[in-house]
């Protein structure tokens, strides 16, 4: 089994930015704490300070599974219902 990588896009509404980069950070100290999880690390773009991206590590497909259906993601959803823009996530495998 493969560790795999994945790489999540979120796009805030302008005047949302604030409470939606303060519901991302919420993520962190729970999610690195989760079984699987090798890293979890949340980047601002410094052209786009609306545009976050989560690069994250887990020991498995199934266990990163088991972190998107937890409680504290689908607290996050609830509550920046409305204030993203955008959210993409691909789920990447290492080549090189």
């Amino acid at each position: 089994m493969s560790k795999l990588t994945i790489v999540a896009r979120i796009i805030a509404k302008e005047e949302k930015r604030e409470f939606v980069k303060a519901e991302l950070l919420k993520l962190i100290p729970i999610t690195r704490a989760e079984k699987g999880c090798v890293n979890y690390d949340l980047h601002q773009d410094n052209e786009n300070p609306n545009l976050f991206l989560f690069h994250e590590n887990w020991v498995s497909k199934e266990l990163w599974q088991e972190h998107m259906n937890n409680q504290h993601l689908a607290d996050y959803i609830k509550a920046t219902e409305g204030a993203v823009e955008e959210f993409v996530v691909n789920q990447m495998t290492v080549i090189g």
